[in-house]
């Protein structure tokens, strides 16, 4: 967290995860099809394939004092180090679960790696929600084995995500938002009261 010269209050929110997982998709959608949010302009540093090469950035607000800047991650290995520099003075995250079971062991990797640059803060002091992205392949893992492999915490909340539809994105950004803005500025967990 931190203010602004204008004393707007800003956050920090990660979305992380393996490659190819949906984390800029996500963001696409919430910032060109998702009403009800004032958006600031969309940057995407990618390769000509379309692929993150750095960070895709968005700032998005929902009152005039609070502002959510959204970052995604590149989520293939050779940016492990990049990753960890992006991460820096995060609030909230969003961890994008790829539901192919071709990608399971990548978003093992990816889980992994996020406790390690995290470590104990990771779903206590650093709100986390999960994407359980992609639930629309005829093929994808059941959300309990999903869930189970990730290892996080029984607490963390995770929903059912279809980044090209829409489906479930905006109810996950709000619950990340939701998380970090009681545990900042109402010094609450937000499951607690629900």
């Amino acid at each position: 967290m931190r203010k602004d010269a204008k004393g707007k209050i800003h956050f920090k929110i990660v979305f992380v995860g393996a490659s190819l997982a949906g984390k800029t998709s996500v963001l696409k959608y919430l910032h060109e099809q998702v009403e009800g949010l004032l958006k600031g302009g969309l940057t995407s540093i990618a390769d000509p394939s379309g692929r993150t090469v750095y960070f895709d950035f968005s700032p998005f607000s929902a009152t005039n004092s609070v502002l959510f800047d959204v970052y995604t991650v590149a989520g293939q290995r050779r940016h492990k180090n990049q990753r960890k520099m992006i991460l820096r003075g995060v609030d909230g995250l969003l961890f994008v679960a790829d539901s192919n079971p071709d990608n399971k062991h990548d978003n093992i990797e990816a889980a992994v790696e996020l406790r390690e640059f995290i470590g104990d803060r990771l779903g206590k002091e650093i709100p986390l929600v999960i994407s359980l992205n992609k639930r629309d392949l005829p093929n994808a893992m059941a959300r309990e084995e999903m869930l189970k492999d990730l290892g996080f915490n029984d607490d963390i909340l995770a929903i059912n995500t279809i980044a090209v539809t829409g489906f479930g994105l905006k109810q996950a950004f709000q619950a990340v938002s939701r998380e970090i803005i009681m545990k900042h500025i109402y010094k609450a967990d937000a499951k607690a009261k629900v």
